[in-house]
C-alpha cells in the first residue's frame, strides 16, 4: 500500500458518502417548491403540511451536504496536486462559477426561505424556494461538466513549454457532449430519490395512524412520491440509454468492462451474467441476449462493439506499454447494481400505487416494510452509478491526457494521507448517526399542526417580533 491508494481510497469515500445527500437535496428541493406552490394555487393546508414537513427533511440534509462537500474541492490541492497544477486552469472554471453563483443563489434563497415565512410575501417567498432549486440544479450542472471534462476532455490544449493544459474554448466545455446527457441522468436519478423519501414517509404514517386527521395529506404524498418515481425510472431509463451509446463513443473501455466483452463482436451480445478468468482476460461462462449490446452501445441491433482485449493492444500501442483496463468486476457488477436498485425502487412505487386504488388506504406490513426501504435502493443505485463511472475510466484521471498514478501529490506521505483519511471516516460516520437521527426523529413527528397557538400575541408590529426558525 502506497500513498496513491490511500489517496484514491479517500477520494472514493468521501466522494461516495457526499453524494448520498446531493441528488435528496436536489430533488426535494424541487418538489417541496411544487408543494409550495400548490398551497399557492390552491390555499388547501395540506400542501402547506406537507411543504413545511419535507421541507424541514430538506434542510437537514441540505445542511449536511455542505458540511461534507466542502471536503471535496479541497482533496485537489490535498491529494492530487499533480492534476490540478496540470488541468486546474481548465477544471477550476466550472467549479468556481459552482460556488460563486449556484451555491450561493442556493443558499441566499434558502435562509429566505426559512426565515420569510409571515415575513415576505406569499409570492416572493414561493420564488425564493423555486430559486434554492434552480440554485440546486446549477450546482449539479458545473459539478458534472468538470467530471465530464475528465471523462472526455474538449476546449483545451496542452502547452508544450508548461506542460499545463490550458482552455480554448469554454462554451465547448460547458455543451461537452458527455455532460449534456449525464446532467438530465443525474437529475432523473435526483427525483428518482426524492420521490422514494416521499412514498416511505407517508406510507409510515398511513400504515401506523389510518384514521388520522392528516392521512389525506398522506395519501397525496405517497402517490405524488410514486408518480415522482415512476416517471423518473422512465426518465433514467431513456438518458442511461443515450448515455451508453456516448460512452460507446468517447470511452469505448468502459463500455467493454461493463459488459464482459472480452472479444470484439458484431453484433454483440448483453451480458445478463459472466464469469471470467482471474486475471480477467477472457470469459469463461456467460449467458447473454444477442444483438441487445449493439444495439445499447451504437443504436444498431447489428453494430460493432470493441472488447476489452482489443482496445487494451490499442491503447498500448497508442499510449506506451501498461494496463488500460479497469477492475473488471467492480465495473461490470456496479453497471448492474445501478440499474437492478433503481428497477426495484420503481416496482416498489407501482405497487404503492396500486394499493391506494379507488380511494383506499394501504394497509399491507409487507408494503410498509417495502417502503421504508425504497429510498435506500435508488440511493444504492445513484453510488454505484458513479462508482462505475469513476471505476470505468481507471487507469484514467483525464482520459487519454494524464493517468491516475501521476495525479497525486507527490510531497504528501503515506503516513499523512492515511491519518486524513482515518479522520474523515470518523467524522463522516459520526455526521451519519447525527442525519439518520435528525430524519428519522423529523419524519416520525409528522406534518405539523397548523392550528394558531391562543397563547401567542399576534398583535405587535411584526418588526417587534425576534427573527425565529420558522421550524
Amino acid at each position: 500500500m502506497d500513498a496513491l491508494d490511500v489517496a484514491r481510497w479517500q477520494f472514493g469515500v468521501t466522494t461516495v458518502y457526499h453524494f448520498l445527500f446531493v441528488p435528496l437535496t436536489i430533488g426535494l428541493s424541487v418538489l417541496v417548491a411544487i408543494l409550495q406552490t400548490m398551497w399557492h394555487r390552491t390555499g388547501d393546508e395540506k400542501y402547506l403540511k406537507l411543504t413545511k414537513f419535507y421541507g424541514k427533511l430538506f434542510l437537514i440534509n441540505f445542511a449536511m451536504g455542505v458540511v461534507t462537500g466542502i471536503v471535496q474541492e479541497f482533496q485537489f490541492g490535498m491529494n492530487w496536486s499533480d492534476y490540478s497544477r496540470f488541468v486546474g486552469d481548465i477544471f477550476g472554471a466550472p467549479l468556481a462559477i459552482e460556488a460563486l453563483v449556484a451555491f450561493f443563489l442556493e443558499s441566499t434563497f434558502i435562509g429566505l426561505w426559512i426565515f420569510g415565512w409571515d415575513r415576505l410575501p406569499k409570492r416572493l417567498h414561493l420564488a425564493s424556494i423555486w430559486a434554492a432549486a434552480i440554485g440546486s440544479n446549477l450546482s449539479a450542472y458545473f459539478i458534472l461538466a468538470a467530471n465530464s471534462f475528465m471523462q472526455n476532455p474538449v476546449g483545451y490544449r496542452i502547452n508544450p513549454d508548461t506542460g499545463r493544459a490550458e482552455l480554448t474554448d469554454f462554451v465547448a466545455v460547458l455543451t461537452n457532449k458527455v455532460a449534456m446527457i449525464t446532467f438530465p441522468h443525474t437529475i432523473a436519478g435526483a427525483f428518482l430519490v426524492a420521490g422514494s423519501l416521499l412514498v416511505a414517509v407517508a406510507m409510515w404514517h398511513l400504515v401506523r395512524n389510518r384514521d388520522s386527521a392528516d392521512t389525506p395529506a398522506y395519501r397525496f404524498a405517497a402517490k405524488f412520491g410514486s408518480w415522482v418515481t415512476l416517471v423518473s425510472a422512465a426518465a433514467v431509463a431513456i438518458t442511461g440509454d443515450i448515455q451508453g451509446k456516448i460512452m460507446t463513443q468517447v470511452q469505448p473501455m468502459k463500455m467493454a468492462a461493463a459488459e464482459g466483452l472480452y472479444t470484439t463482436e458484431s453484433p454483440a451480445s448483453f451480458s445478463v451474467l459472466t464469469v471470467g478468468s482471474l486475471d480477467g482476460s477472457r470469459e469463461l461462462f456467460a449467458l447473454k441476449i444477442p444483438h441487445l449490446l449493439s444495439w445499447l452501445g451504437t443504436g444498431d441491433p447489428n453494430g460493432t462493439v470493441q472488447g476489452i482485449n482489443d482496445l487494451q493492444a490499442q491503447y498500448a500501442a497508442q499510449y506506451g506499454a501498461g494496463s488500460y483496463t479497469p477492475i473488471i468486476p467492480v465495473t461490470y457488477w456496479s453497471f448492474r447494481f445501478m440499474i437492478g436498485f433503481g428497477m426495484a425502487a420503481a416496482a416498489i412505487a407501482l405497487l404503492v400505487l396500486w394499493s391506494q386504488r379507488k380511494g383506499r388506504t394501504p394497509t399491507s406490513k409487507w408494503l410498509l416494510r417495502a417502503g421504508l426501504v425504497m429510498p435506500l435502493l435508488p440511493l444504492a443505485a445513484n453510488s454505484f452509478g458513479w462508482i462505475f463511472t469513476e471505476m470505468g475510466r481507471q487507469p484514467w484521471i483525464l482520459f487519454g491526457e494524464m493517468l491516475t498514478r501521476d495525479g497525486v501529490s507527490r510531497s504528501v506521505s503515506l503516513t499523512e494521507v492515511l491519518t486524513s483519511f482515518t479522520a474523515f471516516t470518523l467524522i463522516y460516520a459520526t455526521l451519519a448517526v447525527v442525519e439518520v437521527k435528525l430524519l428519522l426523529r423529523y419524519a416520525k413527528a409528522g406534518v405539523p399542526d397548523l392550528t394558531p397557538d391562543p397563547d401567542i400575541d399576534d398583535t405587535h408590529d411584526d418588526a417587534e417580533r425576534p427573527l425565529a426558525f420558522a421550524y
